[in-house]
């Protein structure tokens, strides 16, 4: 039977896996968030710092990357409002506005060159009625990563959807965050762990170094 290493190996086959972020962005983990208790969260747990790591080893094991961007128009035509937390977020005073600095990703998470960037203008998830699902299919995704924030509402979202479309969700429990810090390692442990595998930024890292079988 293989070991928990070798299983999460074949399951992170850089020819079949996508590294996803998860609203990486200024305006939501970057010094001047719209949403200053997560963006500290986000730096201090190291989620945001793993994060980075994660994202440059999948640049160097040729695993594709996407960033999930969350955004609005200035008119904010096509945004929801069916939820308290969309009314919410239309109060703030940091806003997510399609072309500011507020939706470029944050540092040190580094962008490269054949990086997809999705966008949204609705919705609490990356996945559900946006292009990532039909990218990941022409990509031969097979394994979805998932990393970013937050751990209260877009990562579950992203990870059930993920699953429910056929792919296996794979989550560095270590490279994501949300508010406050104690509530992230009890979903995980209670609700992703159930659906997911979950694992660490190291974790990673390690089955991506590992020499592969030819084909």
């Amino acid at each position: 039977m293989p070991s928990d290493a070798a299983r999460l190996g074949e399951q992170l086959d850089p020819a079949s896996t996508v590294l996803l972020t998860v609203e990486c962005q200024r305006g939501v983990v970057g010094p001047e968030s719209a949403l200053p208790e997560l963006a500290d969260v986000a730096r201090t747990s190291g989620a945001l710092a793993n994060i980075a790591r994660l994202v440059a080893a999948a640049h160097e094991a040729g695993v594709q990357v996407m960033h999930a961007v969350a955004e609005r128009r200035p008119d904010g035509r096509g945004a929801s409002r069916n939820a308290r937390l969309f009314r919410a977020a239309e109060k703030l005073p940091v806003q997510q506005l399609a072309g500011s600095t507020a939706v470029r990703i944050a540092d040190p998470v580094p962008v490269g060159a054949g990086d997809l960037v999705v966008r949204r203008l609705h919705g609490l998830s990356p996945v559900a009625g946006t292009e990532v699902d039909a990218l990941l299919r022409n990509l031969g995704c097979r394994t979805l990563v998932v990393t970013g924030v937050s751990a209260n509402v877009a990562i579950p979202n992203t990870v059930f959807d993920a699953v429910n479309l056929g792919y296996t969700a794979v989550v560095p429990a270590d490279a994501i965050a949300g508010v406050p810090a104690d509530y992230t390692p009890a979903m995980i442990r209670n609700t992703l762990a159930l659906v997911a595998t979950v694992t660490t930024t190291e974790g990673v890292l390690t089955s991506w170094r590992r020499p592969r079988r030819a084909r």
